[in-house]
């Protein structure tokens, strides 16, 4: 009879130091076969350039090498659905358990559900932890035991619970003896699972001292280098959220811990409001007769308005994979207000491109800009794309460096008239929510 084994499936927590389920798994009686799904499901939507699997495949890679080079073991990895790659992994293990962590998305949480049951069904148990936030689901609510939908109060209470939290670290260095002892577990290479080397590269996170010192200065300006590029590193888990936070207090910086707790803020609107994915918070909102000029949006993903601050912002975002957060808002209210196209379409672009791309923030920033969602601006505040350039932008070094043929006679003319299209806006707006 082959050995007992429990098995850890990396996902979005892809570091082997300081991760909840792994630190779990390796404390456990059995040795731990590490493994990593290339879920089909979601690869199949993706362009085969795609520099999210890229990051993704060599972090993997880093990691592997790590556990071969230390510990005589290594990471199984598999492509396909994962029900499927549970069915064959049973068949060739005796597995006591599977470990992992928590993920909140809408599909992970059908696919966990469908795989818990049939490895109970197969006398397996099944355990996830928390490991990618601090506080999650309805742990964060208000007193009555309702969501909040509001940012400041949650931030609030989450301060205020986090003062018992107990920050701990877990240290997984002194158990990685209990891992399979075997270098030569399954490996995949790019091309085995559809996918090239990526030209786009996803850059290392910077957090430093002085980073965060800074933070509240510079981050309204995108043509400085000011940003921890953090998002990327936050969403597969390469950086542990514990770390961070005790950064952030090390440095006694409340406006980047704050940045923190947006994200988990969105995390828990999204678990409480699964919908809200496809359908707007507000559900008046989805009355909105939006115009949807392909043409336009055309345009708009291209950097064509003829809006500078604008056109910079997405192609920084085609070009490079990321965005300036000041200019996501402006970029996402001229879509749906100047333009009057759905935010969902906005949405989807943005999910296909961004390396940051995390559904809860991604979702809850649309739905912000398009007065839809939770704690959103009145939806007669519509950004002017012009003076936005004097108050963020004054000496247009970020547009120059995006624009190249701005000033000139390249340039393309204005796509709308702000005032006409703020006007057809808000009678847009107003006829569909009155």
């Amino acid at each position: 009879m082959s050995k007992k084994i429990n098995v850890f499936w990396f996902r979005r927590d892809l570091r082997l130091d300081d991760n909840v389920g792994f630190y779990e798994a390796l404390k456990g009686e059995h040795p731990v076969l590490p493994i990593f799904i290339f879920d089909s499901e979601i690869l199949d939507e993706l362009p085969e350039d795609d520099a999210r699997v890229t990051f993704i495949f060599n972090t993997l890679q880093k990691m592997r090498q790590t556990l071969q080079d230390e510990q005589d073991s290594s990471i199984a990895m598999y492509h396909g659905k994962p029900i499927d790659i549970y069915k064959n992994l049973v068949k060739d293990h005796d597995i006591d358990t599977v470990f992992t962590n928590h993920d909140y998305e809408p599909y992970a949480r059908e696919r966990d559900k469908e795989i818990k049951e049939f490895l109970e069904n197969n006398d397996i148990e099944f355990k996830t932890y928390k490991d990618q936030v601090i506080f999650e689901k309805s742990e964060v609510v208000k007193q009555d035991g309702d969501p909040y939908v509001v940012y400041t109060p949650y931030m609030k209470t989450w301060k205020e619970k986090f003062k018992e939290f107990d920050l701990k670290i877990y240290y997984t260095n002194d158990y990685l003896e209990n891992l399979v002892e075997n270098t030569r577990l399954p490996n995949l290479s790019l091309s085995d699972i559809g996918f090239k080397k990526s030209s786009q590269e996803i850059k290392d996170y910077e957090v430093t001292p002085t980073l965060i010192q800074e933070y509240e200065d510079k981050r309204n300006f995108p043509a400085k280098e000011a940003t921890s590029r953090l998002g990327p590193h936050l969403r597969f888990g390469t950086v542990s959220i514990r770390k961070m936070i005790k950064k952030a207090i090390a440095e006694k910086n409340e406006i980047f811990w704050q940045e923190l707790i947006w994200r988990e803020f969105f995390m828990q609107v999204l678990w409480h409001n699964p919908k809200t994915k496809d359908e707007s918070f507000k559900s008046k909102y989805d009355r909105i007769e939006w115009r949807n000029n392909e043409d336009e949006f055309e345009k708009w993903k291209n950097g064509k308005t003829g809006y500078p601050l604008v056109d910079a912002g997405m192609r920084q975002l085609n070009e490079s994979g990321f965005m300036h957060n000041r200019v996501r808002m402006l970029v996402g209210s001229f879509l749906c207000k100047h333009l009057l196209i759905d935010w969902r379409w906005g949405e989807a672009y943005f999910a296909e491109k961004l390396h940051d791309y995390e559904m809860a923030s991604n979702v809850g920033n649309w739905q912000w800009v398009a007065g839809s969602g939770v704690d959103a601006a009145p939806y007669f505040r519509i950004f002017n794309p012009t003076t936005q350039i004097d108050k963020f932008d004054k000496d247009k070094k970020y547009i120059k460096k995006w624009v190249e043929e701005y000033e000139t006679e390249d340039y393309p003319e204005k796509m709308v008239d702000h005032k006409e299209a703020r006007e057809r806006c808000l009678k847009t707006y107003k006829s569909a929510l009155n």
